[in-house]
């Protein structure tokens, strides 16, 4: 059984490469149709809707049963075989049913499906019983849970249902709800009743988020509805507040709706923002007033990160001993912060954007860091830039360029998120070994708009320039302006936040090739850094 909201029904039964519809009316494989009686149908339905689980010839009886019937074991046995026949299985080497002899029938086959569950929400009702009279009452309290919840938690958030043996390791959900049915005779031998409680849970970890216990009467079907009603409450509720939850931090207004607020940190995170700079004396302030807060550290670590990113690339170099002061301090205060910031997925993903950027031996944990982020904020853009960096790091460069591609196409036009993404690429592209016209042709890098500071579109055009040909007349004159000096700057500063990252050598050299042709054309080998030569190599070429 599996369900999604946005259609209602259920998906077709497949088991390898045979595929039974829903209602077990027919099957097809390899392009056949399979059609079955009536009882055969009966039969079907019985053994696909109880997997694994003894049927006996009685139990199998009944499901054919009909008002002045007198069918045998006979009959079963019988239908079995002409199941076997049509469903191609053999009763020696079973597929799909197998015979416990002196006992009944058991449905061997393992479900398949074409993909993984993707979905918002999954819904798992399990019961602890083959058949008992309130199954149905069950799984329609179930049917009402999805029917409430759906809307209530907003378009674009798919609810799905599975029973919970029919889960697998690979289903994309951020949350389950694991709905657990017990059929208890009680102390008094009253059958009709049946125990109903339901977690909660955030997935992958399964961290249990709430639980509820359900109080249904059997001999009122309205409990049913109340109750369907009641969790439907408490889990939209718990929903909506882990939402808000996974969007606290950075300094995101509070006021805003989580998706706005997602969406904010997206643009924080993402590029460069100023506004980081700005924030200096505040974050000091509030690191003195209490420096045990995580976010504050965060942001102002973000700061730092900024004073090194938004400095004037043809201006007065930073020393490489404040450079390493900044970043020992940006690695320390991270580290430190790490089991604070658990429960804040804003905080980790900039984090995990904070260890690539210092390049100290942290890519595993930075990725760990944002995958755990994302899974939390389901959020598909506000990572992108960041799984994208890290992939690039391991010089798994067209990986790089599939993650920067999903924010571009997500992203709006004009912004500075998708400038971002398209420079991002670029400089993949560059480490991966394609031309400089073709990675420039593939990103319009051309074409960075008005608004982008025209020091880093300068920078930007040297780097994707061809190595053996004169600069255009602009970008040339720009360039000889600078001065050994200041062209030995704009060379450290793309080789801190482009190049150095990248853990092959032919990598690093691919991004620094072109500005350092064009550098060393104008000013001699000697305006080229040492420590930028010493790690590229000889792969940069003369």
């Amino acid at each position: 059984m599996i369900s999604f909201a946005d259609t209602g029904k259920a998906q077709d039964l497949r088991f390898g490469d045979l595929v039974i519809d829903e209602a077990c009316m027919f099957a097809h494989r390899n392009g056949q149709t399979i059609q079955f009686t009536r009882n055969e149908r009966a039969l079907l339905l019985a053994f696909t809707g109880n997997p694994r689980r003894l049927m006996s010839r009685n139990r199998l009886l009944d499901e054919i049963a009909q008002p002045g019937s007198d069918a045998s074991d006979r009959n079963i046995d019988f239908l079995v075989n002409r199941l076997r026949l049509k469903l191609g299985d053999n009763a020696k080497s079973p597929l799909y049913i197998a015979t416990q002899y002196g006992e009944g029938y058991v449905w061997i086959a393992t479900p398949s499906r074409p993909g993984p569950i993707d979905a918002f929400l999954i819904i798992a009702p399990s019961f602890e019983l083959e058949k008992h009279p309130l199954r149905q009452q069950g799984l329609s309290l179930v049917d009402r849970l999805r029917d409430r919840i759906a809307p209530a938690i907003g378009a674009g958030r798919k609810v799905a249902i599975t029973e919970r043996n029919l889960l697998a390791a690979y289903d994309k959900a951020r949350y389950l709800l694991q709905v657990g049915f017990h059929a208890d005779a009680g102390f008094h031998g009253d059958s009709g009743r049946l125990n109903c409680a339901a977690t909660l849970r955030e997935m992958p970890a399964k961290r249990i988020v709430k639980a509820f216990r359900l109080h249904l009467d059997a001999a009122d079907d309205l409990s049913f509805v109340n109750e369907a009603a009641r969790l439907s409450e408490g889990v939209v509720a718990a929903l909506q507040q882990a939402l808000k939850d996974a969007s606290d931090g950075l300094g995101v207004p509070a006021d805003e709706t989580p998706e706005v607020r997602l969406k904010s940190a997206s643009q924080l995170l993402s590029t460069s923002n100023p506004k980081w700079l700005a924030s200096g004396e505040r974050l000091a302030s509030s690191r003195e007033q209490d420096p045990f807060d995580a976010d504050a550290a965060i942001q102002w670590c973000l700061h730092l990160f900024a004073r090194l990113i938004l400095t004037n690339p043809f201006g007065d170099r930073i020393s490489l001993e404040e450079r390493d002061r900044i970043e020992s301090e940006i690695e320390g205060t991270v580290l430190e912060c790490l089991p604070e910031i658990e429960d804040k997925p804003l905080l980790m993903l900039g984090a995990a954007k904070l260890f690539y950027f210092i390049n100290r031996g942290h890519l595993d944990l930075a990725a760990e860091l944002a995958e755990r982020a994302l899974t939390r904020t389901q959020d598909s853009t506000a990572g992108l830039p960041i799984l994208g960096q890290l992939s690039y790091a391991r010089g798994r460069f067209d990986e790089a360029v599939a993650f920067f591609d999903r924010g571009i196409k997500a992203g709006e036009a004009g912004t500075e998120f998708n400038r971002h993404l398209r420079v991002l690429k670029c400089i993949a592209l560059l480490a991966a070994g394609h031309s400089p016209s073709s990675a420039a042709l593939a990103t319009d890098i051309s074409n960075l708009g008005s608004d982008c500071p025209p020091q880093i579109a300068l920078m930007i055009g040297w780097m994707a320039a061809q190595p053996d040909r004169k600069l255009p007349d602009a970008s040339e004159r720009a360039l000889a302006a600078l001065g050994p000096d200041h062209a030995a700057a704009a060379i450290e500063y793309l080789y801190f936040t482009s190049a150095r990252h990248v853990v092959s050598q032919d990598g690093r050299a691919n991004v620094m090739r072109n500005m350092i042709a064009h550098v060393s054309r104008l000013y001699g080998r000697q305006a080229i850094p040492d420590f930028v030569l010493r790690s590229i190599g000889s792969a940069a070429g003369a």
